[in-house]
């Protein structure tokens, strides 16, 4: 569905479940604050019924969505005089006059965008007896049939995820559109980095708008003695910071000067990771990159600077403890107390650790100070306990967020790709005063059965991130990893 501005009449929209499904938030948007006319059927009704109480899928927890809102909502019966303008001006009073009509006003908080709450007229039509029930004979498809009656019966525009059942409509001449208002589309072309050449002295572009964090390179560019355009080999990097330019000298954040207790970044994606981390005006990055691109070293890396140096009061770190293609994976199935579970799932942090302990062993004029040796796993067990007492860094279950509130810390969310966009807002409503809050993943790792490469937390956040100046997002695409597993990553 196209969204629309002004319009010169009402238009009125049918929705099926899978719309809902998708989102019920999908009904303030197709409103457009009672701009539109949104009506369901008894059938949509029942099937979201139907489906609240499967806790394991995408889809009950969006069913329950919806009816949380209608729980609150204020409803009652109409007649038919009552249906707003489109819907009663449209419909064959002969065909639909044993049909009874229900008004649900529903109320959405728009407060967390800054906007004000608002009650979105829900229209609901109910019909006892659906006349193709009679010669229905395949053996699946009548709700969908049921529901094309009414949009043919009252003329409405049919709004539909379901392709099939598009197709069916469109057959029997009943227009329809569709909405997917999480689907983002091509993610591996989202970017933040851009590269421009000058001559003399570099300008903040003005061709493309550019959001906070933008990473800008600006390669130098000459004349030679025959008139001819040569790179001079200089490079200058910066953030685009309200539509200014500040300037990021790696050679000096990086060099001598940094704590040698910490692992350096490597490369240029990574020291921008790092800088966009560590920069007193950033509180939220979005990062996508592939095993091997750094993406939890370098978190690491951040959280450890900040804590050192009082900004923040300690790491937490979250990563997903539901696989929901394998029951036996979730933390309640796991053998062991909450910490031994847990540590099932945080090897990326612990191996981000190890890699730093081994780091500052090497550095460290008195080794037991960071590390008490390496010869058995005991005590480098013993190691990496200390290390994070020391840093205080501790790991969370995402589930056990509900109803926290986590302030002055640095969080990293890792597996990202494998929420939906519900979790994330979880996630995100629970970050208090002066924390810094990392959400990482890999668009190209989904795990999860009702997610895809195009519907996942971590991508939505990406694209967001794209118009955003408060959400700073980096896609890290250099990887350091083996033959093995680069050959797997791109033949599979």
């Amino acid at each position: 569905m196209n969204d629309t501005s002004a319009v010169d009449a009402q238009k009125c929209y049918l929705l099926d479940t899978s719309v809902i499904l998708d989102d019920p938030t999908n009904i303030l948007r197709i409103s457009q604050e009672n701009t539109n006319a949104v009506v369901i059927t008894n059938v949509v009704l029942g099937e979201l019924n139907s489906k609240k109480d499967d806790i394991r899928s995408e889809a009950g927890y969006m069913a329950r969505e919806f009816f949380r809102l209608a729980d609150v909502a204020f409803g009652e019966p109409i007649a038919a005089i009552e249906l707003p303008e489109c819907v009663r001006d449209t419909l064959d009073t002969k065909l639909c006059s044993n049909d009874r009509y229900y008004r649900l006003d529903l109320n959405f908080d728009r407060s967390l965008h800054g906007g004000e709450e608002i009650l979105i007229e829900l229209i609901i039509i109910h019909r006892e007896h659906y006349r193709v029930a009679n010669s229905f004979t395949e053996a699946k498809g009548l709700n969908d049939a049921k529901i094309a009656e009414i949009a043919d019966d009252y003329d409405l525009i049919l709004l539909t995820n379901d392709m099939s059942f598009r197709i069916a409509a469109e057959i029997q001449g009943i227009p329809t559109q569709h909405i997917r208002n999480s689907s983002v589309e091509d993610p591996d072309k989202i970017d933040f980095s851009y590269t421009y050449t000058y001559s003399d002295v570099p300008q903040h572009p003005t061709d493309i708008e550019h959001h906070n964090f933008n990473q800008l390179t600006f390669v130098q560019n000459a004349l030679s003695s025959t008139n001819e355009m040569y790179e001079t080999g200089i490079q200058r990097h910066a953030f685009s910071v309200n539509h200014n330019l500040e300037w990021c000298d790696f050679d000096k954040r990086f060099g001598e000067y940094f704590n040698d207790q910490l692992v350096r970044p490597i490369n240029l994606e990574q020291k921008f990771y790092f800088a966009m981390m560590t920069h007193p005006q950033n509180y939220v990055t979005v990062v996508a990159g592939s095993t091997g691109s750094g993406k939890t070293l370098v978190a690491l890396q951040a959280g450890l600077e900040l804590v050192s140096e009082g900004i923040v009061e300690g790491i937490v770190y979250a990563r997903n403890t539901v696989t929901s293609n394998d029951q036996a994976a979730e933390l309640g199935f796991r053998k062991g107390d909450e910490e031994q579970k847990m540590g099932y799932f945080m090897y990326p942090l612990y191996s981000a650790v190890n890699f730093t302990i081994e780091h500052q062993t090497k550095r460290s004029i008195d080794a037991r100070v960071e590390y008490t040796g390496n010869t058995n796993s005991v005590k480098r067990e013993n190691a990496t306990e200390n290390f994070m007492k020391k840093y205080n860094i501790e790991v969370m279950d995402i589930a056990h967020m509900r109803g926290t509130t986590i302030s002055r810390k640095f969080v990293i969310i890792d597996e990202a790709q494998n929420m939906t966009n519900a979790t994330l807002k979880l996630i995100g409503t629970r970050m208090g005063d002066e924390t810094r809050l990392v959400i990482m993943g890999d668009s190209g790792q989904i795990d999860h059965p009702f997610l895809s490469k195009r519907r996942n937390a971590l991508v939505t956040l990406l694209n967001k991130a794209q118009h955003s100046n408060f959400i700073a997002g980096i896609q890290l695409r250099h990887t350091i990893r083996s033959n093995v597993a680069d050959w797997f990553d791109k033949n599979f």
